[in-house]
């Protein structure tokens, strides 16, 4: 990887086709990193709410399975689209109060807006003429719709510039690039554990009488009031970041505030000029056509890291249901009790994989030092995911052979695993949750860290980073369905290929990926030409 060119040496010639864009030398204090990562909490809180309550909601409202289908592609597609979008304009935008704090201050609006949207969907669409005797309920269908989109277009419109935002904030100083992901992470647990514990209790609602109408049961009740809560949290944790950080408007002719005292060049984010620009979709473009060797590898083990985690992502709770506890959502009486036995038992497994992934992500930066860099443990932890994938088909045979019934009435009813299967399944779960804490971090500090010797902005960086993630969502998606089913069915076909792809992602990152350059001395300031 190129090391970019000095300030003494020659400038980079004016007829580059990618725009130069501002870069944070010197790092902003630990504080006000940890200010902008807890942002991270709130945006979970809402994602943890979505994994474990609106499904069921969902069902509710009599959606056929085709349109749930559609829905939930909103997620990779908006992620693929909104956040180059918005990392690209994040970049150049030239607003008085900074590039990052407007998009995330009208990504936490739009949030707020969806939500209330999706919470009040029933009552929308009952006075909107749906009738509460039928089944499919249509305007509400329409409403919640229309609300999940903007709830998932406003999420990467928050998750994209905060990333950004701490990218700025960490400058060119590799510890804290590190750090601040790290931070990130550990807020993102934080959220889940919040989200997963309130879409738990189920009364939560009666803090909140008047959220249960008669369109409204005490189920859809208890979700707006777990969304009033995650409105709350987003709202005051984004309040308190943006007022307490500040960044300093920047003008493509150069900061206007610039030569000010030093406590204003700490605060400030972003002081450069730029060459000639291209519009969107040429710089992106650009950017991947001079992408070098160390982006390419990066993009290649982050995406084939993602391709061994979503099959796992989206269908834990349903292997648990499935293959651990024997029980079927669309089997009879005793199955579908089994199943939503086995769904509770993974949403316990679901906050403890939280927590284990907010402590490993404080942990990260000794982690990194004590296997000898970055690439190392994203490398380690990539082979233990691939190993607890495997084991999932060691749960799953241990399940099926040691299955239990009883006789009651004369009725044969299924019972549950064994408690050693049971906690070993729970134990999956928790372990998972040290790669994820890594791969929540470790790939993003990379692209950040490559970024700094680049010449596009960090937003930029991090949306083409994001392509890697959102398409094997995509493919996962559209693809586990027709793959399981010609192993018969069920979870584990796409558990294998999962195990694989961290395999083979674990073996490219210690053998290709390039460990990162030293941190440029800030005496040293580093101006580049190229995206890598």
């Amino acid at each position: 990887m190129e090391s970019g060119v000095r300030k003494e040496d020659k400038p980079p010639s004016s007829s580059s086709n990618l725009q130069q864009l501002p870069s944070s030398v010197k790092p902003g204090p630990l504080r006000k990193i940890i200010m902008v990562a807890s942002i991270a909490a709130g945006i979970q809180f809402g994602w943890a709410l979505q994994l474990s309550l609106l499904t069921p909601y969902v069902q509710l409202l009599g959606i056929p399975h085709t349109w749930a289908a559609f829905i939930w592609l909103c997620g990779p597609i908006s992620g693929m689209l909104v956040q180059p979008v918005v990392g690209y304009h994040s970049d150049r935008c030239t607003s008085r109060f900074g590039r990052r704090r407007p998009f995330i201050a009208a990504g936490a609006v739009f949030v707020t807006i969806a939500v209330f949207l999706i919470g009040y969907a029933a009552d929308i669409g009952h006075l909107s003429g749906d009738s509460l005797t039928k089944t499919a309920k249509p305007r509400a269908i329409a409403v919640f719709v229309v609300g999940f989109w903007i709830l998932d277009v406003a999420n990467n419109m928050l998750q994209g510039p905060c990333r950004a935002f701490l990218a700025d904030l960490s400058g060119t100083n590799q510890k804290k690039t590190r750090t601040s992901n790290a931070f990130f992470s550990f807020f993102m647990a934080v959220g889940n554990v919040l989200g997963y514990a309130a879409g738990s209790y189920t009364h939560l609602y009666k803090l909140f009488p008047f959220s249960r109408t008669k369109a409204c049961d005490v189920y859809c009740a208890n979700l707006k009031s777990c969304f009033f809560i995650s409105i709350a949290l987003l709202l005051i944790l984004t309040i308190l970041a943006l007022s307490y950080v500040r960044e300093k408007p920047w003008s493509p002719e150069g900061s206007p505030g610039e030569g000010g005292d030093e406590e204003e060049e700490e605060e400030a984010i972003g002081e450069a000029k730029v060459s000639v620009p291209l519009p969107f979709f040429g710089e992106i473009f650009a950017a991947l056509k001079t992408l070098q060797r160390p982006m390419w590898i990066l993009l290649l083990v982050t995406c084939l890291n993602w391709v061994a985690w979503f099959p796992f992502l989206l269908f834990d709770t349903d292997w648990m249901g499935r293959e651990v506890y024997g029980g079927d959502s669309s089997g009879n009486a005793d199955q579908l009790k089994m199943y939503d036995h086995g769904v509770r038992a993974g949403a316990l497994g679901l906050m403890l994989n939280s927590v284990v992934l907010g402590v490993t992500s404080l942990g990260v930066e000794a982690l990194a030092r004590g296997v000898g860099g970055v690439k190392r443990l994203w490398g380690i932890v990539n082979f233990v995911l691939a190993i607890c994938l495997a084991m999932t088909i060691l749960i799953t045979k241990l399940a099926q052979s040691n299955r239990r019934y009883t006789t009651v009435n004369g009725g044969t009813h299924l019972l549950p695993p064994p408690p050693g299967i049971k906690a070993g399944a729970l134990a999956l779960f928790a372990v998972m949750g040290i790669p994820l804490a890594i791969t929540y971090s470790i790939p993003f500090a990379l692209a950040s860290i490559f970024s700094n010797t680049s010449g596009s902005g960090q937003g930029l960086s991090l949306g083409v980073l994001n392509l890697s993630i959102v398409i094997p969502q995509m493919v996962v998606s559209v693809a586990s369905g027709p793959w399981d089913d010609l192993f018969g069915g069920g979870n584990p076909p796409a558990f294998v290929v999962g195990a694989v792809a961290a395999a083979v992602s674990g073996i490219l990152a210690f053998t290709m990926l390039p460990s990162p350059n030293p941190d440029i001395p800030s005496n040293k300031r580093a101006v580049t030409a190229a995206f890598h």
